[in-house]
């Protein structure tokens, strides 16, 4: 198909539900893209997280060629091996546990908050944050913290209390005899780039262990990598009850995750909870490869090394330009807060090669693969400063 041909079809056939940029992709690899003249691009927010590794990455190529020859789907009432393999890694890297599979993150987010009441035998409210984002489905979209998102759904359901992020006399506030759980995000991404301060979430955890709440951390933006540590909660010293994953995990495959602590998984018994295709054996093979690659590959020790230049050289924009206000982050997740719209920064950017996001107006978000080498954050830069000019 020609250029106008794809919007033509896009316009005529597709539901209009996301803001189009008029770029026609057709070939990525690691940090590169390449449009249908073959322009290059640097990709400095690959899908929203969703590549940590960039993209095609070989490891992940050659798993899902393998899988795909052998076995793409078998149901769930059914054993299968990648399942199974997988299911064990992530329960080695995070804590002692069991995992429930699925397709994405708002899926994954929809299985703690039907857990939470499970387990609450009667208990149902879930304290959440203003700026919170945990997907768009009916019942993550109610816990979503931004009204922007939620107006025109509603009726909403029931049981969500939003709160001040970082505050934890809000908190203490919104607790009642029918709270049940704590749900949030370490990073705040669509929310602005918002980082949990670490005598507040030490806080959550000793409220939730005293009152025999579920601390439920959604790390669909922040899992496998993102902020150095292979899991965001591990650099605060704490153990969430329930932890969600989708995103980096499949890199570019539809893949969720429900990981709860293993003393309480049972709660939920056959029957109770299903997703159909949930942890199939081509997203499993692909998940796996990409847990390899980020360890065979030191990946989070390139991301945290790659993290700090990054900040390092964004701090030294916001010296140069009062545009700038703040500059945040953790990892290889960056936010840079503007005193104006950041909009017309994006299209520059775009119009030089360099692809990012804004979010909430005013705040640049960077989250470049973990693979992401010193040349390309100094190309990323410059684009961005000349942006800037």
């Amino acid at each position: 198909m020609k250029l106008q041909e794809v919007f033509d079809s896009y316009k005529e056939n597709i539901m209009p539900t996301y803001t189009k940029v008029p770029l026609v992709f057709v070939k990525g690899k690691g940090s590169r893209l390449w449009d249908i003249h073959n322009n290059k691009f640097l990709d400095f927010f690959p899908g929203w997280g969703v590549g940590n590794l960039g993209h095609c990455h070989p490891k992940v190529m050659s798993a899902v060629r393998d899988q795909i020859s052998k076995l793409i789907f078998i149901p769930n009432n059914y054993y299968h091996i990648p399942q199974a393999r997988l299911a064990k890694e992530i329960v080695y890297w995070s804590y002692p546990s069991k995992v429930f599979f699925c397709n994405s993150g708002a899926e994954a987010n929809e299985g703690a908050i039907k857990f939470a009441r499970k387990f609450g035998k009667g208990r149902y409210e879930i304290i959440t944050f203003d700026n919170s984002f945990h997907g768009r489905t009916l019942a993550a979209l109610s816990a979503t913290g931004q009204r922007k998102y939620q107006n025109g759904f509603e009726p909403l359901v029931e049981g969500f209390k939003t709160v001040k992020f970082n505050d934890l006399e809000a908190v203490k506030g919104a607790i009642t005899d029918k709270t049940v759980a704590i749900m949030l995000e370490l990073i705040q991404g669509e929310g602005g780039v918002n980082v949990v301060k670490k005598d507040f979430i030490l806080a959550l955890r000793k409220i939730c262990d005293e009152k025999k709440l579920l601390l439920i951390i959604d790390e669909v933006q922040t899992g496998i990598g993102r902020t150095g540590k292979l899991f965001c909660y591990q650099h605060y010293g704490i153990t969430p009850d329930i932890m969600t994953l989708a995103k980096a995990l499949g890199a570019g495959l539809p893949i969720g995750c429900m990981v709860v602590k293993k003393d309480i998984a049972d709660t939920l018994t056959a029957g109770m909870h299903a997703s159909t295709f949930g942890g199939g054996p081509v997203i499993c093979k692909a998940a796996l490869a990409v847990l390899k690659a980020v360890k065979k590959e030191k990946l989070l020790a390139n991301a945290h090394k790659m993290g700090e230049y990054l900040f390092l050289l964004l701090s030294a924009l916001q010296d140069r330009y009062e545009v700038i206000k703040e500059v945040r982050g953790l990892g290889l997740m960056a936010g840079v807060e503007l005193n104006i719209e950041g909009k017309g920064i994006v299209e520059k950017c775009m119009q030089k090669g360099l692809l990012i996001n804004c979010t909430h107006e005013k705040v640049l978000r960077l989250m470049p693969a973990l693979n992401i080498t010193k040349k390309e954050i100094d190309r990323a830069i410059s684009i961005l400063d000349e942006a800037l000019r």
